[in-house]
């Protein structure tokens, strides 16, 4: 179940993920992204970062998720992403994170809402709706 996010924390993590966007490097795609994760310790935010090899390329979400584990921040409530080039009429699976971004998800926040913002729309999500069946190791290795 999807923690609940005041209206509050939600306009301020959607200004700060579409605030963050304003940063970031899409030379190829041109489709700047920012996201920004809240945790106990406050908001922690990311932008795309793109690479001529399309493999090595960041997305905002993974960014913003390190910024927050980085700096000791594991309780993650929400997420939003900000996809400020998005046109008025962009398909909302334009929009959607990623295979990668939603493991991520799964793995550091399966209980943050999802907070999708186009240029024009908002839509909200639990983790479990965006991938609904996560890789997990169900044992521990231990050394």
């Amino acid at each position: 179940m999807a923690a609940h996010v005041s209206t509050g924390n939600r306009q301020r993590l959607i200004a700060a993920a579409r605030e963050a966007a304003q940063s970031a490097y899409a030379p190829y795609s041109r489709f700047r992204v920012g996201a920004s994760v809240l945790g106990e310790q406050g908001i922690h935010i990311g932008t795309n970062v793109e690479n001529a090899s399309f493999g090595l390329t960041l997305c905002a979400e993974r960014a913003a998720l390190a910024a927050a584990m980085s700096n000791g921040d594991r309780l993650i409530s929400a997420i939003a992403i900000a996809c400020i080039d998005a046109g008025g009429d962009q398909d909302l699976s334009e929009l959607l994170p990623c295979g990668a971004c939603r493991q991520w998800m799964a793995e550091l926040c399966r209980d943050a809402e999802i907070i999708i913002c186009g240029a024009e729309s908002v839509h909200i999500f639990s983790v479990e709706e965006l991938l609904p069946m996560p890789f997990q190791l169900l044992t521990v290795v231990q050394g």
